[in-house]
């Protein structure tokens, strides 16, 4: 019975792992497929990535999203690590309630909340605009990340520290900082991946000629899923795979489960 049971588990898993991952599969595949159509499988081909290369709105867009990316990350990094502590140390009611709402809203919402927002402050929409509407929107994942990182840490290690004669902040910096820094490197790279990823938000927040890689490739799957973008979503997988190998190398406990 306990082998049957086995069986169904491992069918189970395997399906569901297929519904996973093989449509990432089938567009690594087809973004060297030798048709515009994408129908059948032609012949293998690198021109799709040439033309990617040298496709200067795809180019620019690209370059957007990386700065965006980069920089609403690290930004909501700091603030969310600092709302992560604060939520763990300081037992307020409102303080949950503020760093978590913009994550259990619907996007669309959070979007048009901002697009509001940026239009009454009367702010340029724009890469600033975009950037700001990121910072809000991944706070709240990394403050999740950095709690709970914080829920599992050992207090007494502080406490033996501030008994040996450490100040708060030294107590902070070289106790608790190195505890929760594997969940500050796990939270900054699900902000990265959130932002470089974001449509909706980014949609009703981007201003004339401010083109993100999902504006850009929505653009152009109105048409058809051409070869060409199954080139940049692959190279988009690639850059996470990367990013994921990078952080779990620097810091090994940044992507395990407590």
């Amino acid at each position: 019975m306990a082998k049957r049971q086995s069986w169904w588990l491992w069918a189970a898993a395997a399906l569901a792992y297929v519904f996973l991952y093989l449509p990432l599969v089938i567009v690594v595949v087809y973004s060297f497929n030798d048709s515009k159509l994408n129908a059948e499988w032609v012949g293998f081909t690198l021109d799709w990535y040439h033309k990617l290369f040298n496709n200067r709105e795809m180019l620019v867009a690209a370059r957007n999203s990386m700065v965006i990316g980069v920089v609403s990350a690290l930004a909501a990094t700091f603030f969310g690590a600092l709302a992560g502590i604060a939520m763990h140390r300081y037992k307020l009611r409102l303080l949950p309630f503020l760093v978590l709402t913009p994550i259990a809203i619907p996007e669309i919402l959070m979007g048009v909340s901002l697009l509001i927002f940026f239009v009454l402050l009367n702010v340029t929409l724009g890469m600033t605009s975009i950037i700001l509407a990121h910072v809000a929107f991944c706070i709240g994942f990394v403050a999740i990340v950095v709690r709970a990182r914080m829920q599992g840490m050992d207090n007494s290690l502080v406490e033996a520290a501030r008994d040996l004669g450490a100040t708060p902040w030294q107590a902070f910096r070289l106790v608790t900082l190195p505890q929760i820094m594997p969940g500050i490197l796990a939270g900054g790279l699900m902000a990265f991946t959130l932002s470089i990823d974001d449509f909706v938000i980014t949609f009703f927040t981007a201003g004339v000629g401010s083109s993100t890689l999902p504006l850009q490739i929505y653009s152009m799957i109105k048409i058809a899923v051409t070869p060409e973008v199954n080139a940049i979503s692959t190279l988009l997988m690639v850059l996470t795979l990367c990013l994921i190998v990078l952080v779990s190398k620097v810091s090994p406990g940044a992507l395990r489960a407590e």
